[in-house]
């Protein structure tokens, strides 16, 4: 285990600044200061894309590498990571503020798990021959895109990264990556255990930072590709620069106020626990969280009283004991816009039954919260929250709660509760989200792709379709004297 360096890492070495200037981050269960972080901007964007440059060029180590030995180095960070679970797990718990049993059980072993999976597909990531016609011989080569400049949340600062380097790693390309200016710490530890892996200088560069960083990102000519995982409004404007510059590729994975809906045929128990954890897991911090809980009129006003009784059972306090079920909001920016959006809640007509306020007078902590009445033009039923707020809608009739569960800009994930299989099947048909879950929520694994329609961004991340967005497709066609079957 290392002693902590919140530098800026690039080509394998610790950094300060170029400018010199620094900033906090804060642990949001206190509001006090963990560390200070060098600040990265322009200058140390620049000049961690010519180190990735660099170690991307013609020729170089790393371009030469086997395939299998790509996978070996994933592998081998996968076990670092193993190895200093508790620590990591504890870092991210002090720096993010969500439940240390979350930090390791989710966080920590998920991240290990993608970067195996992702180690598998090192040498697995091949062309084809083609028969085309005439006296040719055609093949495709799968190439890595190249410099890939990662931009990741501070909701899940730890699985985000490895979300993004191990499909980037594992089919050669280097990288640039940006963590959360709320979040870096984990991110800059993983960095040392790279290097201690065996990566080669300059494969992956951590350059933490505010906005200004990540836009120096985005505008840089000598980056290939942008993968980002953040807001809405901050995707499109990556998304315009990325056409502005050079036309980077990009993946996208944005915003999202997801529906859950629940049919009147389903066990009420079972389902109230779905949709609570639906909705409050990570506290409420979670693109694809179901915050918007359609539930059938037959079963709606019991189904309102068990979810206030279950949220008024949330253990909500010190993210580092093992009762606690609710840590603190990321910051204190954070907590005060989902405050805002409460008071929006009750302005509109909305029934606040249990929270709406903040919890305790330390910290960032906001208590669990259900409101019932939901209309679909409330500013809560349209506006990500982000935060441990559970809205319940009425509904009655199928086609119009399709019609109601797409009218919205977002289209990230969804669920479906029931037992009717021709009622799920034509519900799944209908909404127009990246993920439907049935009768389960916040499942994810690395080997199922995910991503959103409209402005839940573009592209997949995860599986084999996460994996072709990091290759580049390029077809070789040769004239031979004769061709033969």
């Amino acid at each position: 285990m290392y002693q902590y360096v919140p530098h800026i890492f690039i080509n394998n070495e610790w950094l300060k600044s170029k400018t010199g200037s620094t900033f906090e981050t804060i642990n949001p269960a206190t509001g006090t200061v963990i560390t200070e972080i060098q600040q990265g901007s322009k200058q140390d964007i620049d000049l961690a894309v010519e180190a990735a440059v660099e170690a991307f060029k013609f020729g170089s180590v790393w371009r030469r590498i086997d395939a299998s030995e790509r996978g070996r180095l994933l592998n081998k960070l996968a076990d670092l990571i193993e190895r200093d679970a508790p620590y990591i797990a504890s870092l991210e718990t002090l720096d993010n503020g969500k439940p240390y049993r979350d930090s390791y059980s989710i966080d920590v072993l998920g991240s290990i798990k993608v970067l195996r999976y992702m180690a598998g597909w090192s040498d697995k990531n091949h062309g084809r021959t083609i028969p085309m016609d005439g006296p040719y011989f055609c093949y495709t080569r799968h190439e890595p895109v190249g410099v890939c400049g990662q931009i990741i949340p501070w909701n899940f600062p730890l699985l985000m990264m490895a979300w993004k380097i191990g499909p980037a790693l594992t089919t050669g390309n280097t990288v640039v990556l940006k963590p959360a200016e709320q979040t870096p710490l984990t991110a800059l530890y993983v960095a040392q255990l790279i290097k201690e892996a065996g990566f080669p200088p300059g494969v992956v560069n951590v350059v933490p930072g505010f906005g200004d960083a990540g836009a120096a990102l985005v505008e840089n000519t000598k980056v290939d590709k942008v993968a980002f995982t953040g807001s809405t409004e901050v995707g499109k404007k990556i998304q315009e620069a990325s056409g502005k510059f050079n036309l980077k590729r990009t993946t996208l994975e944005l915003g999202g106020k997801s529906p859950n809906i629940i049919l009147a045929d389903v066990d009420i128990e079972k389902a109230v626990e779905a949709a609570h954890f639906g909705v409050f897991f990570n506290q409420g911090q979670v693109c694809c969280a179901g915050s918007r809980t359609f539930v059938e009129d037959s079963i709606y006003d019991e189904f309102v009283e068990r979810s206030v009784e279950r949220a008024k059972k949330r253990r909500v306090g010190n993210p580092f004991h093992s009762e606690t079920e609710q840590g603190p909001q990321v910051d204190e920016t954070q907590m005060n816009k989902i405050l805002s959006l409460i008071k929006d809640g009750v302005n509109d007509g909305a029934k606040l039954l249990v929270g709406g306020e903040r919890h305790g007078n330390e910290g960032y902590f906001v208590k669990p919260t259900v409101f019932a009445d939901v209309e679909d033009h409330h500013i809560i039923a349209k506006e990500e929250i982000f935060g441990p707020v559970q809205q319940l809608l009425r509904f009655k009739d199928l086609d119009e709660l399709i019609e109601r569960a797409n009218n919205t800009n977002y289209g990230l994930a969804s669920a479906i509760f029931s037992r009717d299989i021709d009622k799920i099947n034509y519900l799944v048909q209908g909404i127009k989200a990246g993920t439907v879950w049935v009768n389960t929520y916040n499942v994810l694994s690395p080997q199922s792709p995910f991503g959103g329609y409209k402005d839940s961004g573009h592209g997949r991340e995860m599986g084999q379709y996460g994996i072709n967005q990091y290759t580049e497709v390029k077809c070789v066609i040769t004239a031979i004297p004769q061709k033969n079957s």
